[in-house]
């Protein structure tokens, strides 16, 4: 991948970063790391004279412009370049119709701010087995065996073992309640469809392909393409809701039913399937080039 602002590859650590933050901060903050790379790769290439006490001041002042001053990463991004928000334990109400039921998360978790890349699949995995190909791009052919497996990989990399940082795919319940952000509405944002477009790639917007992650908003906790892109795997089995309230639910019970769960819709699909509570089963062995996943970050042990 070619970064946009210096045209240098592997040497520029601004494409890396550039898939972690929103379009503008992203910009701004990718065009800040080409500068201090020039700066200081003109010291080493040619012997020119740079002053180094500058150099560093101009790299402090594209942090704090681009908020990164802020703690955005602190304690939240992890060895292969994945952000996470800690998400406060609530309750609310699940489902929609003869289907709402309140549901209760007695614990705080952490879950992606975007669904995973390709380019961090690919780190992990060794392949990128997607169809739409594109660094910052969801992955997508996933099937949920594919998504646990990441999940495992990506535990046991010396870093995350020794930060002692375990990841799995969240809940039915945590990825609902991720997205409605504590919202009631057919979608975070509100009711009205008309506004979908603002914040999810899907098939009036689309052009029949996916996008970069973090592309559109982000709902009220930050979190970006909780709408549409690409479908996401969670944890559980696919089957029928509980009919009274439940706390920490985990899903139907294993051997009930064959399909996992996937939410949130896609590029390829309608707005009424991207709403918050919109969901599907397929086998998990399932791969198709709308299916995607995002990972929830656990502390080694729980």
């Amino acid at each position: 991948m070619q970064c946009s602002g210096c045209g240098y590859r592997s040497q520029c650590d601004a494409w890396g970063w550039a898939v972690l933050l929103g379009s503008k901060r992203r910009t701004a903050l990718r065009g800040g790391f080409c500068l201090c790379w020039l700066m200081v790769k003109k010291t080493l290439t040619t012997g020119a004279s740079v002053n180094l006490f500058k150099s560093a001041a101009v790299c402090l002042v594209v942090v704090v412009m681009c908020g990164c001053d802020q703690g955005v990463l602190s304690e939240s991004a992890d060895s292969i370049g994945m952000e996470f928000k800690l998400i406060p334990a609530g309750t609310f109400i699940m489902g929609e119709g003869d289907q709402a039921h309140e549901v209760t998360l007695t614990k705080p978790f952490k879950i992606g701010v975007h669904e995973v890349t390709q380019a961090q699949y690919e780190q992990v995995m060794g392949v990128n087995p997607s169809k739409y190909k594109g660094a910052s791009n969801p992955v997508e052919e996933v099937n949920w065996d594919d998504a646990v497996e990441f999940c495992r990989r990506l535990s046991e990399l010396p870093a995350e073992k020794a930060a002692g940082r375990v990841y799995r795919l969240p809940t039915e319940a945590q990825w609902e309640y991720a997205c409605r952000a504590g919202t009631t509405t057919e979608y975070s944002f509100g009711d009205d469809d008309s506004g979908l477009g603002d914040y999810a790639w899907h098939r009036e917007n689309s052009d029949k392909t996916t996008h970069p992650v973090g592309s559109k908003l982000p709902n009220a906790w930050g979190l970006y393409d909780m709408h549409g892109n690409v479908w996401e795997w969670c944890l559980d089995w696919y089957g029928d809701y509980p009919s009274g309230p439940v706390t920490d639910p985990m899903g139907a019970a294993p051997g009930s039913y064959s399909y996992r769960v996937l939410r949130g819709g896609c590029w390829s699909f309608t707005a009424v399937n991207c709403r918050s509570a919109s969901r599907r089963g397929r086998e998990p062995s399932y791969r198709y080039h709308y299916g995607g996943f995002r990972v929830c970050l656990s502390p080694s042990g729980k």
